[in-house]
């Protein structure tokens, strides 16, 4: 994973919200920049599925954005930048399994059946009667 966070470039800003004359002064904010289409580190299947799975992300030239700024320091800002999008790249390369179609048993079927009938009586059973 050494070789994909290379591939990484990094912008620096103030943080927004309180913090006092530190937010004013200090750039702990990071965003992380990949561009999706030059990475090296995989091939041009798994390009296609980080472009599907992540368009509202990747903004027109092909760049993966991502904000952090929940830590005080800049260095571990970036380094929960750098862990997010590992996330975010991984999560997106994975395809889910397809689903089978199946059909309830005879025995669920007769279970429903039977419950409804059940519930039929008992709501039957509260009418009131002269």
């Amino acid at each position: 994973m050494k070789d994909f966070s290379k591939e990484l470039s990094f912008k620096t800003s103030r943080s927004s919200g309180a913090g006092g004359q530190n937010v004013n002064k200090v750039e702990t904010s990071v965003t992380v920049l990949w561009n999706v289409a030059t990475s090296e580190f995989f091939n041009e299947y798994q390009k296609n599925l980080i472009y599907d799975k992540l368009k509202n992300r990747i903004n027109t030239e092909g760049f993966l954005f991502l904000t952090v700024s929940e830590n005080r320091t800049q260095l571990m800002n970036k380094n929960t930048a750098i862990k997010r999008v590992l996330e975010i790249v991984n999560k997106s390369l994975v395809i889910p399994k397809k689903r089978i179609a199946t059909k309830p048993s005879k025995a669920q079927k007769q279970k429903r059946l039977d419950l409804k009938k059940k519930t039929a009586e008992k709501k039957d059973n509260r009418k009131f009667r002269f």
